[in-house]
């Protein structure tokens, strides 16, 4: 699907006028084929209290009293999945498999998302353990834009390439890791990147039975110093415009997906969360 730069901009940011019915037909599809519902709210920790480089803005609203532990948030898709849901599915492709999503695979496929370079760690834990076992063996997909505010598959200058998605298993302590790139901000949302848990590497490759949509956020004076480097220049004015407040998925709440990020311009960044599902 080709957009222009004008449309771009409307399907990056369709809001509740797109991505909460995409949202409400997959919560369905899990109610009748019978899957237990449990709160969809997130889990906070002693490591969650402090899991930001830098302090969350204050905010009445913008987190609840930290409990124990709860699921993650549930969020929209939003409209470039990737996963079969909206148009292509890059799941079913073989190569999908990986930790260095920076490349496309693929025969057809030989573009690199350029950017500072950004570990992402994910840690699926089980929410009714109260978070204490880790998920083994569940799957992780992922999804971003690049630099300039693109995602592969679906946005002009891109459709051909495939970077920035893959999916990992999850080892022994529930992790999964992915070697990315530090994603550009577009207008109308605040600097994320997207994921779905599958039960497990069969369910994830065959584009079936997801369990959990959410969003991870990454703190804002970490995304100031990386878009103050070449390549980000319109992340700069369009992160000037948001906060995490008034971004449409974040405002009602991200103290449980706003990542623990470490690291340098210089040699690249870290971030992790943890993920009870």
């Amino acid at each position: 699907m080709n957009v222009n730069h004008e449309e771009e901009v409307h399907e990056h940011d369709r809001g509740l006028s797109y991505d909460l019915p995409l949202l409400a037909r997959r919560r369905m599809v899990r109610l009748l084929a019978g899957v237990s519902l449990v709160p969809l709210v997130g889990c906070t920790s002693e490591e969650k209290s402090t899991a930001s480089s830098s302090p969350s803005p204050s905010s009445p609203s913008s987190a609840s009293s930290p409990v124990q532990c709860e699921t993650i948030p549930e969020e929209t898709e939003g409209p470039f999945p990737g996963d079969g849901s909206n148009g292509v599915d890059v799941l079913r492709e073989s190569g999908v498999v990986r930790s260095d999503v920076t490349k496309s695979f693929g025969e057809s496929a030989g573009g690199r998302a350029e950017g500072v370079p950004l570990t992402i760690t994910l840690t699926v834990v089980d929410a009714a353990s109260g978070c204490g076992t880790p998920k083994k063996g569940a799957a992780v997909y992922i999804w971003q834009c690049d630099r300039e505010g693109r995602y592969s598959l679906y946005n002009d200058g891109v459709t051909d390439e495939n970077y920035l998605r893959g999916v990992q298993e999850a080892d022994d302590k529930g992790q999964v890791t992915f070697q990315s790139i530090f994603p550009g901000c577009y207008p109308g949302r605040w600097p994320h990147v997207h994921f779905e848990v599958y039960g497990s590497l069969a369910d994830a490759t065959a584009a079936r039975s997801i369990t959990n949509t959410s969003q991870l956020a990454l703190p804002k004076d970490v995304s100031d110093r990386v878009y103050a480097t070449d390549g980000y220049s319109e992340s700069v004015r369009n992160l000037s415009e948001l906060s995490l407040e008034s971004d449409g998925v974040f405002s009602d709440g991200y103290n449980q997906q706003l990542a623990t990020v470490t690291g340098s311009v210089e040699q690249g960044y870290t971030a992790t969360l943890t993920v009870p599902v």
